[in-house]
Protein backbone atom coordinates (compact mmCIF):
# COMPACT_ATOMS: atom_id res chain seq x y z
CA UNK A 1 0.00 0.00 0.00
CA UNK A 2 0.89 3.69 -1.05
CA UNK A 3 0.97 6.13 1.76
CA UNK A 4 1.07 10.28 0.72
CA UNK A 5 0.66 12.95 3.56
CA UNK A 6 0.15 16.21 1.84
CA UNK A 7 -0.06 19.35 3.03
CA UNK A 8 -2.37 22.17 1.50
CA UNK A 9 -0.28 25.52 -0.26
CA UNK A 10 -2.05 28.55 -0.28
CA UNK A 11 -2.14 28.01 -3.91
CA UNK A 12 -4.26 25.19 -3.25
CA UNK A 13 -6.66 26.94 -0.94
CA UNK A 14 -10.30 26.16 -0.93
CA UNK A 15 -9.80 23.73 -4.07
CA UNK A 16 -12.29 20.83 -4.37
CA UNK A 17 -10.79 17.72 -2.51
CA UNK A 18 -10.69 15.90 -5.90
CA UNK A 19 -9.60 18.42 -7.50
CA UNK A 20 -6.59 19.46 -5.35
CA UNK A 21 -5.19 15.33 -5.49
CA UNK A 22 -5.64 15.05 -9.19
CA UNK A 23 -3.47 18.13 -9.82
CA UNK A 24 -0.58 17.53 -6.62
CA UNK A 25 -1.06 13.24 -6.20
CA UNK A 26 2.22 11.92 -7.91
CA UNK A 27 -0.07 8.43 -8.47
CA UNK A 28 -3.17 9.50 -9.94
CA UNK A 29 -4.30 8.65 -12.97
CA UNK A 30 -7.27 10.31 -13.59
CA UNK A 31 -9.83 12.62 -10.94
CA UNK A 32 -12.21 9.40 -11.85
CA UNK A 33 -9.62 7.44 -9.79
CA UNK A 34 -9.20 9.90 -6.90
CA UNK A 35 -12.81 10.04 -6.59
CA UNK A 36 -12.91 6.37 -6.38
CA UNK A 37 -10.05 6.52 -3.46
CA UNK A 38 -12.02 9.20 -1.70
CA UNK A 39 -15.56 7.36 -2.40
CA UNK A 40 -14.19 3.86 -0.43
CA UNK A 41 -12.29 6.22 2.64
CA UNK A 42 -8.54 6.01 1.65
CA UNK A 43 -8.59 9.89 2.21
CA UNK A 44 -8.98 11.72 5.01
CA UNK A 45 -8.45 15.59 5.70
CA UNK A 46 -6.57 16.44 9.06
CA UNK A 47 -7.45 12.96 9.66
CA UNK A 48 -11.20 12.68 8.85
CA UNK A 49 -12.95 11.42 5.91
CA UNK A 50 -14.64 13.76 3.72
CA UNK A 51 -16.43 13.86 0.24
CA UNK A 52 -15.18 14.47 -3.05
CA UNK A 53 -16.65 17.89 -3.19
CA UNK A 54 -15.05 19.05 0.47
CA UNK A 55 -13.18 22.35 0.07
CA UNK A 56 -9.45 22.12 1.51
CA UNK A 57 -8.50 24.82 3.42
CA UNK A 58 -4.79 26.91 3.45
CA UNK A 59 -2.72 24.36 5.78
CA UNK A 60 -5.10 20.99 5.93
CA UNK A 61 -3.47 17.73 5.96
CA UNK A 62 -4.49 15.20 3.77
CA UNK A 63 -3.59 11.80 3.62
CA UNK A 64 -4.08 9.59 0.72
CA UNK A 65 -3.60 5.41 1.04
CA UNK A 66 -4.01 4.00 -2.00
CA UNK A 67 -4.38 -0.23 -1.89
CA UNK A 68 -1.91 -2.29 -4.11
CA UNK A 69 -4.99 -3.75 -5.99
CA UNK A 70 -6.66 -0.85 -6.21
CA UNK A 71 -6.86 -0.90 -9.60
CA UNK A 72 -8.02 -4.27 -9.93
CA UNK A 73 -11.56 -5.04 -11.06
CA UNK A 74 -11.78 -7.08 -7.88
CA UNK A 75 -13.75 -4.07 -5.78
CA UNK A 76 -17.15 -4.41 -7.99
CA UNK A 77 -17.58 -7.83 -8.91
CA UNK A 78 -21.26 -8.96 -10.51
CA UNK A 79 -22.73 -11.18 -8.30
CA UNK A 80 -25.50 -13.34 -8.70
CA UNK A 81 -27.81 -11.80 -6.55
CA UNK A 82 -31.79 -11.87 -6.37
CA UNK A 83 -33.21 -8.51 -7.41
CA UNK A 84 -36.96 -7.30 -7.38
CA UNK A 85 -37.54 -5.75 -10.01
CA UNK A 86 -40.46 -3.28 -10.44
CA UNK A 87 -40.60 -1.58 -14.04
CA UNK A 88 -37.55 -2.36 -16.65
CA UNK A 89 -36.89 -0.77 -20.39
CA UNK A 90 -34.16 0.02 -22.56
CA UNK A 91 -33.37 2.96 -20.76
CA UNK A 92 -34.17 2.37 -17.21
CA UNK A 93 -35.44 -0.07 -13.95
CA UNK A 94 -37.36 0.54 -10.81
CA UNK A 95 -35.50 -1.30 -8.18
CA UNK A 96 -37.39 -2.80 -4.91
CA UNK A 97 -34.54 -2.44 -2.76
CA UNK A 98 -34.53 -5.09 0.50
CA UNK A 99 -33.31 -3.46 4.00
CA UNK A 100 -30.14 -4.05 4.77
CA UNK A 101 -28.82 -4.27 1.29
CA UNK A 102 -26.36 -1.02 0.46
CA UNK A 103 -26.35 0.34 -2.41
CA UNK A 104 -23.05 0.51 -3.81
CA UNK A 105 -19.41 -0.35 -2.72
CA UNK A 106 -17.86 1.57 -0.30
CA UNK A 107 -15.31 1.00 2.44
CA UNK A 108 -14.74 -2.14 3.79
CA UNK A 109 -17.84 -3.54 1.81
CA UNK A 110 -17.13 -4.87 -1.83
CA UNK A 111 -19.53 -7.13 -2.08
CA UNK A 112 -23.63 -7.39 -1.88
CA UNK A 113 -24.51 -4.41 -2.81
CA UNK A 114 -27.04 -3.42 -5.26
CA UNK A 115 -24.63 -2.50 -8.04
CA UNK A 116 -22.99 -5.96 -7.69
CA UNK A 117 -26.28 -7.20 -8.22
CA UNK A 118 -26.94 -5.37 -11.27
CA UNK A 119 -23.58 -5.37 -12.87
CA UNK A 120 -24.52 -9.16 -12.92
CA UNK A 121 -28.20 -8.74 -14.10
CA UNK A 122 -27.44 -5.87 -16.82
CA UNK A 123 -23.97 -5.44 -18.86
CA UNK A 124 -25.70 -1.59 -19.58
CA UNK A 125 -25.57 1.10 -16.65
CA UNK A 126 -25.08 4.62 -17.05
CA UNK A 127 -21.11 5.46 -16.30
CA UNK A 128 -22.31 9.30 -15.03
CA UNK A 129 -21.06 8.42 -11.59
CA UNK A 130 -17.74 7.02 -10.76
CA UNK A 131 -17.59 3.09 -11.77
CA UNK A 132 -18.24 2.19 -8.59
CA UNK A 133 -21.96 3.06 -8.87
CA UNK A 134 -22.76 2.59 -12.46
CA UNK A 135 -26.66 3.70 -13.27
CA UNK A 136 -27.19 5.18 -9.77
CA UNK A 137 -29.01 7.70 -9.88
CA UNK A 138 -30.37 8.37 -6.26
CA UNK A 139 -29.65 6.63 -3.38
CA UNK A 140 -31.19 4.64 -0.09
CA UNK A 141 -29.82 4.22 3.40
CA UNK A 142 -28.58 0.63 3.89
CA UNK A 143 -31.26 0.12 6.55
CA UNK A 144 -34.16 1.77 3.93
CA UNK A 145 -35.85 -0.13 2.00
CA UNK A 146 -38.54 0.49 -0.87
CA UNK A 147 -38.04 1.59 -4.67
CA UNK A 148 -34.91 3.29 -6.25
CA UNK A 149 -34.54 4.11 -9.57
CA UNK A 150 -31.77 2.81 -11.99
CA UNK A 151 -30.43 4.14 -15.24
CA UNK A 152 -29.19 1.93 -18.28
CA UNK A 153 -27.41 4.98 -20.27
CA UNK A 154 -26.17 8.04 -19.76
CA UNK A 155 -28.43 10.38 -21.33
CA UNK A 156 -31.15 8.84 -19.11
CA UNK A 157 -29.37 9.29 -15.53
CA UNK A 158 -28.33 12.70 -17.11
CA UNK A 159 -32.28 13.55 -17.21
CA UNK A 160 -33.36 11.39 -14.43
CA UNK A 161 -30.84 13.79 -12.11
CA UNK A 162 -32.01 16.91 -13.60
CA UNK A 163 -35.83 15.91 -12.58
CA UNK A 164 -34.16 15.40 -9.03
CA UNK A 165 -32.50 18.68 -8.78
CA UNK A 166 -35.30 19.97 -9.65
CA UNK A 167 -37.37 18.40 -7.43
CA UNK A 168 -40.02 17.02 -9.45
CA UNK A 169 -39.36 13.91 -8.94
CA UNK A 170 -42.68 12.61 -6.68
CA UNK A 171 -41.43 10.73 -4.10
CA UNK A 172 -43.52 9.11 -0.55
CA UNK A 173 -41.80 7.04 1.78
CA UNK A 174 -43.76 4.97 4.93
CA UNK A 175 -42.76 5.57 8.20
CA UNK A 176 -43.69 4.09 11.99
CA UNK A 177 -42.23 7.23 14.28
CA UNK A 178 -42.07 7.34 17.69
CA UNK A 179 -45.17 8.79 19.96
CA UNK A 180 -48.50 9.92 18.63
CA UNK A 181 -48.09 12.65 16.04
CA UNK A 182 -50.45 15.92 17.03
CA UNK A 183 -51.61 16.62 13.77
CA UNK A 184 -53.14 14.64 10.67
CA UNK A 185 -50.55 16.62 8.31
CA UNK A 186 -48.22 19.21 7.88
CA UNK A 187 -44.83 20.52 6.70
CA UNK A 188 -41.35 20.58 8.12
CA UNK A 189 -39.23 23.77 6.78
CA UNK A 190 -35.67 23.25 8.58
CA UNK A 191 -32.36 23.44 6.99
CA UNK A 192 -30.05 20.76 7.87
CA UNK A 193 -26.04 20.90 7.99
CA UNK A 194 -23.69 18.90 10.02
CA UNK A 195 -23.77 18.44 12.96
CA UNK A 196 -22.00 20.44 15.39
CA UNK A 197 -20.23 17.59 17.32
CA UNK A 198 -20.84 14.46 15.45
CA UNK A 199 -19.37 15.06 12.00
CA UNK A 200 -21.23 11.66 11.05
CA UNK A 201 -24.72 13.05 11.40
CA UNK A 202 -26.57 15.59 10.26
CA UNK A 203 -28.90 18.10 12.28
CA UNK A 204 -31.27 21.28 12.11
CA UNK A 205 -28.71 23.91 11.94
CA UNK A 206 -29.14 27.81 10.55
CA UNK A 207 -25.56 28.21 10.09
CA UNK A 208 -24.33 29.38 5.85
CA UNK A 209 -23.65 25.69 4.97
CA UNK A 210 -27.13 24.77 5.87
CA UNK A 211 -29.14 23.94 2.97
CA UNK A 212 -33.09 24.29 2.47
CA UNK A 213 -34.75 21.22 3.53
CA UNK A 214 -38.56 20.73 3.22
CA UNK A 215 -40.87 17.71 4.51
CA UNK A 216 -44.57 17.30 4.01
CA UNK A 217 -46.07 14.61 6.27
CA UNK A 218 -49.55 13.23 6.55
CA UNK A 219 -50.48 10.82 9.39
CA UNK A 220 -52.01 7.39 8.11
CA UNK A 221 -52.76 5.24 11.52
CA UNK A 222 -52.01 6.55 15.15
CA UNK A 223 -51.58 3.78 18.30
CA UNK A 224 -50.56 3.83 21.28
CA UNK A 225 -47.17 5.20 21.29
CA UNK A 226 -46.40 5.05 17.64
CA UNK A 227 -47.26 6.96 14.20
CA UNK A 228 -47.91 5.60 11.14
CA UNK A 229 -47.08 8.43 8.71
CA UNK A 230 -46.78 8.96 4.87
CA UNK A 231 -43.94 11.31 3.95
CA UNK A 232 -43.07 13.33 1.11
CA UNK A 233 -39.51 14.94 0.61
CA UNK A 234 -39.77 17.81 -1.28
CA UNK A 235 -35.65 18.39 -1.40
CA UNK A 236 -32.97 15.58 -1.28
CA UNK A 237 -31.08 16.07 1.50
CA UNK A 238 -28.72 13.22 3.38
CA UNK A 239 -30.57 11.82 6.32
CA UNK A 240 -33.44 14.69 5.72
CA UNK A 241 -36.40 12.31 6.76
CA UNK A 242 -34.51 10.98 9.40
CA UNK A 243 -33.57 14.52 11.12
CA UNK A 244 -36.62 16.20 10.20
CA UNK A 245 -38.89 13.21 12.32
CA UNK A 246 -36.20 13.71 14.87
CA UNK A 247 -36.61 17.45 15.10
CA UNK A 248 -40.26 17.03 15.51
CA UNK A 249 -39.72 14.54 18.44
CA UNK A 250 -40.94 11.82 16.73
CA UNK A 251 -37.81 9.70 15.56
CA UNK A 252 -38.11 6.70 12.86
CA UNK A 253 -38.53 3.75 15.08
CA UNK A 254 -35.13 1.29 15.06
CA UNK A 255 -33.22 4.74 13.90
CA UNK A 256 -29.66 3.79 15.53
CA UNK A 257 -28.04 7.36 14.55
CA UNK A 258 -31.39 9.79 15.63
CA UNK A 259 -33.41 7.92 17.49
CA UNK A 260 -33.60 4.70 19.47
CA UNK A 261 -32.04 1.71 17.76
CA UNK A 262 -33.80 -1.13 20.17
CA UNK A 263 -37.39 0.39 19.12
CA UNK A 264 -37.97 -1.73 15.94
CA UNK A 265 -35.86 -4.70 14.45
CA UNK A 266 -34.88 -2.06 11.35
CA UNK A 267 -35.04 0.96 10.71
CA UNK A 268 -38.78 1.74 10.24
CA UNK A 269 -38.56 3.71 6.67
CA UNK A 270 -39.66 2.39 3.37
CA UNK A 271 -39.74 4.15 0.10
CA UNK A 272 -42.85 3.38 -1.30
CA UNK A 273 -43.51 4.98 -4.58
CA UNK A 274 -41.68 7.14 -7.16
CA UNK A 275 -42.94 8.84 -9.87
CA UNK A 276 -41.15 10.70 -12.70
CA UNK A 277 -40.91 11.73 -16.88
CA UNK A 278 -39.80 9.23 -18.64
CA UNK A 279 -36.14 10.82 -20.32
CA UNK A 280 -37.53 8.76 -23.98
CA UNK A 281 -41.30 8.66 -23.95
CA UNK A 282 -41.90 11.81 -21.92
CA UNK A 283 -44.72 10.45 -20.27
CA UNK A 284 -45.32 10.73 -16.51
CA UNK A 285 -44.72 6.91 -14.65
CA UNK A 286 -45.48 6.24 -11.17
CA UNK A 287 -44.84 3.35 -9.11
CA UNK A 288 -45.84 1.93 -5.37
CA UNK A 289 -44.88 -1.27 -3.82
CA UNK A 290 -46.45 -2.65 -0.67
CA UNK A 291 -45.93 -1.55 2.92
CA UNK A 292 -43.47 -3.83 4.99
CA UNK A 293 -45.33 -6.55 6.44
CA UNK A 294 -43.49 -5.88 9.83
CA UNK A 295 -45.12 -2.13 9.62
CA UNK A 296 -48.82 -3.55 9.45
CA UNK A 297 -48.66 -5.86 11.83
CA UNK A 298 -46.65 -3.30 14.33
CA UNK A 299 -49.81 -0.88 13.69
CA UNK A 300 -52.29 -3.94 14.00
CA UNK A 301 -55.86 -4.47 12.53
Amino acid sequence: MAIHILKVDEAHDYLRLDVFLTQVLPEAPSRTFVQKLIEFGHVRVNETVVKAHHKVAFGDDVSVEIPKDFRTPQYVEPENIPLDIFYEDDYLMVINKPKGMIVHPAQGCYSGTLVNALLHHSVQLSQVNTDMRPGIVHRLDKETSGLLLIAKDNITHTKLAKQFQRHVIKKRYMALVEGEMEFDEGMVDAPIGRHPRYREKKSVQYDDDAKESVTYYRVIKRKKGVTLVSLFPKTGRTHQLRVHMAYLKHPILGDDKYGKAKSFPRLALHAQSIGFIHPQTKKYLEFSSRPPEEFLLKMGP
